[in-house]
């Protein structure tokens, strides 16, 4: 019989209609985990629902705006509620990046990529990680980055500032919580095919394959499941013994 890395486990994945959350949670069902889909798109966090269920796995939806935070308050105990615990948390819901240069700075926009980047991640550790340290049994939380602090473009002062703010919360929680078995990490994306990456070539009209070219050693873009195998890892015993890592899944973007 097979033993599945994330057996009887419970897991809330933000941003999960589409993308780096959706493969992450077919991933996390197919390795035995009960998923918590969430995101604004209900036909389409259903629909996800209904093809785990059929490939024999276990999910529920729980709609979400992570602009609105007594609607991420009611994500984690609606969670809770459903499947008694919470074990491991991938925030990675977020805004499509600017493009615009400092001198043109769209000021909604920042308002926006700061919400949900920034506040929406930050109530939503608050949240997970009061669930898990009253199990008193540990759980992992990963948040997602982006390569883009790592190797700063243009026209992204508002994404890069977010994104920063990731990484810094990411370290600051996980020494926080060091000594009471919860684990807090971060994962930073290169270039990964996505509808949010690709809406966002559309608005710079950009190609995508030529952007592949330069902007990774390894010339592509990345599939989704690569990104979500890298949160199979941190969500397992496989990585008991990380936190407060920041840890690359970028195809080489920091060597160009």
């Amino acid at each position: 019989m097979k033993e599945f890395m994330l057996q009887d486990k419970v897991a809330l994945v933000t941003g999960s209609t589409s993308g780096i959350g959706e493969q992450t949670a077919r991933l996390f069902a197919k390795e035995g985990a009960k998923v918590i889909i969430s995101g604004r798109r209900a036909e389409r966090g259903e629909k996800l629902v209904a093809e785990i269920k059929a490939a024999g796995g276990e999910a529920t939806f729980i709609q979400c705006d992570m602009t609105h935070t007594e609607q991420i308050k009611n994500l984690v105990d609606k969670t809770v509620e459903t499947y008694g615990r919470l074990d491991i948390a991938v925030n990675n819901a977020a805004e499509n990046p600017d493009n615009k240069l400092i001198t043109d700075m769209d000021e909604d926009k920042m308002d926006r990529l700061l919400m949900i980047d920034i506040k929406g991640t930050a109530v939503c550790m608050k949240h997970e990680i009061n669930q898990m340290l009253k199990q008193g049994d540990g759980g992992s939380v990963i948040n997602i980055g982006s390569c883009i602090t790592s190797r700063v473009q243009p026209a992204s002062i508002g994404y890069i500032a977010a994104k920063y703010a990731v990484l810094g919360m990411t370290e600051g929680v996980a020494k926080e919580v060091s000594g009471q078995g919860v684990r807090v990490n971060c994962i930073r994306p290169g270039a990964i095919w996505t509808d949010m990456l690709a809406e966002y070539f559309q608005e710079m009209g950009a190609e995508k394959d030529a952007y592949a070219q330069s902007q990774t050693a390894l010339g592509r873009c990345a599939d989704p499941k690569e990104i979500a195998d890298g949160c199979l890892w941190l969500a397992s015993d496989l990585s008991s013994y990380v936190t407060g890592s920041i840890i690359d899944i970028d195809g080489g973007y920091r060597l160009i």
